[in-house]
């Protein structure tokens, strides 16, 4: 399975997780990164149809519970969920290779929040006599990385704790004081997003976490408050970011008969000595550079320069994470 594969389906699963309703497949396509699609455009809209069959299809391969029904009886369209009752596992025995693809998982996370739950999965295992090496699997393994407010405000939403924390704001210099009872965590479009009520305001918002500046401070009485009952963080969400403009154009090469998903989105294509020239449509040099450096060597960026420069700059924090978990003296 290609690494843009396995994403998008990680990607689906935490979506269908994060909310209790069913979601339609158009609503599936606006949050899931790599559905991107011109709904408009019947060979597109097809082609996304295909994609999404297929990768429904390997969702119950794997064993994932992936419900089908209406939010009511009203609806037409059918949608999907996933129930996380229905998702988690019970006690597992593994065998010393089962153990190992669980190594790799545990190695997913980098981020040091989410680095504990690992190393304790890791740690029962090794209780239980199974020897796990997490030495062993280096440089097999893809990278997922989160902001580092997420942890905080996961176990704040979890224990119903109250927090605050700057924000920053793209049409103000100085970042603000908020104070906010968190309802959950989502992830839309590629970016992750806390919803929850704002005390000072009095009303429903949802923040970026890359736009928060420094620590979340978690306040130190639980329970403090409860949710809405039955709240779609992720409808919150859509309707604050507003629909995407792709007003953008960049510009890339692509190796011969590569990167086909890529070629059904370019608005314009030619073909050159080097290779085919695609110009992509983009609202977001961020999001279409975490697309772009999944096909690896087969896809080069041409202009603009804010796009090139985001993928060079994932690039070396990827080169940069491997290089930290790179054994002394270098992989061998």
């Amino acid at each position: 399975m290609s690494r843009n594969r396995t994403e998008r389906l990680v990607n689906l699963v935490i979506c269908l997780l994060s909310t209790r309703r069913f979601l339609t497949a158009a609503q599936i396509a606006a949050t899931v990164p790599g559905y991107e699609h011109d709904p408009d455009d019947p060979k597109d809209h097809e082609a996304f149809q295909r994609k999404f069959e297929r990768d429904k299809a390997e969702l119950r391969e794997l064993g994932v519970p992936l419900e089908t029904g209406t939010a009511s009886v009203f609806d037409a369209e059918p949608g999907y969920r996933i129930a996380p009752r229905e998702y988690a596992l019970p006690d597992i025995p593994l065998d010393p290779g089962e153990a190992a693809a669980v190594g790799i998982a545990a190695r997913l996370w980098q981020h040091a929040g989410l680095s504990a739950a690992a190393s304790s999965g890791l740690a029962k295992l090794r209780a239980a006599g199974v020897d796990v090496d997490p030495q062993a699997t280096l440089g097999l393994e893809p990278m997922v990385t989160v902001d580092p407010a997420f942890a905080p405000l996961t176990t704040a939403a979890r224990d119903r704790r109250e927090v605050s924390f700057d924000y920053r704001v793209p049409d103000q210099d100085a970042p603000t004081r908020r104070r906010v009872q968190p309802w959950g965590v989502v992830c839309w479009r590629g970016r992750w997003y806390v919803v929850g009520h704002d005390l000072d305001r009095a009303a429903t918002r949802c923040f970026r976490l890359s736009r928060m500046v420094g620590a979340v401070r978690t306040g130190a009485k639980a329970d403090a408050y409860q949710p809405p009952v039955g709240v779609d963080l992720i409808s919150h969400v859509a309707r604050w970011s507003g629909p995407v403009e792709r007003t953008g154009r960049a510009t890339v090469l692509v190796a011969p008969g590569r990167a086909a998903g890529l070629r059904r989105w370019a608005v314009q294509s030619g073909s050159g000595p080097e290779g085919d020239r695609l110009v992509l449509p983009y609202a977001d040099p961020e999001s279409l550079a975490g697309q772009l450096v999944g096909y690896g060597p087969d896809v080069r960026v041409l202009d603009p320069p804010e796009v090139r420069d985001a993928v060079v700059h994932r690039l070396r924090e990827i080169v940069a994470r491997h290089a930290e978990l790179a054994p002394a003296g270098g992989v061998r």
